[in-house]
C-alpha cells in the first residue's frame, strides 16, 4: 500500500448493517448465545444473556462487526432499548450516531 491509499473505514455500510426497525431483532431474551468465529475470534465466543456484562459485550461485538443477519438473530430489541445508554457510554460516538440515525426509537 503507498502512502497515498487508505484504508476503508470500518464503519463503512455500516448504516446497511443495521436494521430498519426495532421489531427486526427477534434475540433471544435470556440463555446462551455462542457467536461464531468469524464475530468472535478474540475472547469470549459464548455469552450469557441474563449477565449484563456479558450481554453489553455480545451487543458491542455486534453492533461493531456483525452483519444484519447477526443483529437480527442474536439482539434482542427490548434488552437493547433498556441497554442502549450503557452502550452508548461504551461504543464509538460515530457508530452510535449511525445507530441512532437509524432507530431514532433508541434514543426515546
Amino acid at each position: 500500500m503507498s502512502p497515498t491509499e487508505t484504508l476503508a473505514s470500518r464503519l463503512a455500510g455500516a448504516a446497511d448493517r443495521i436494521p430498519t426497525s426495532l421489531d427486526q431483532l427477534t434475540g433471544p431474551e435470556c440463555g446462551h448465545v455462542v457467536l461464531p468465529l468469524r464475530l468472535a475470534w478474540s475472547g469470549l465466543t459464548e455469552f450469557d444473556i441474563a449477565d449484563p456484562r456479558q450481554r453489553l459485550t455480545l451487543y458491542r461485538t455486534l453492533l461493531d462487526c456483525g452483519q444484519r443477519d447477526d443483529i437480527v438473530r442474536y439482539v434482542n430489541a427490548t434488552l437493547l432499548r433498556n441497554d442502549w445508554p450503557r452502550i452508548r457510554r461504551l461504543t464509538s460516538r460515530r457508530l452510535v450516531a449511525i445507530w441512532e440515525r437509524r432507530l431514532p426509537e433508541l434514543v426515546s
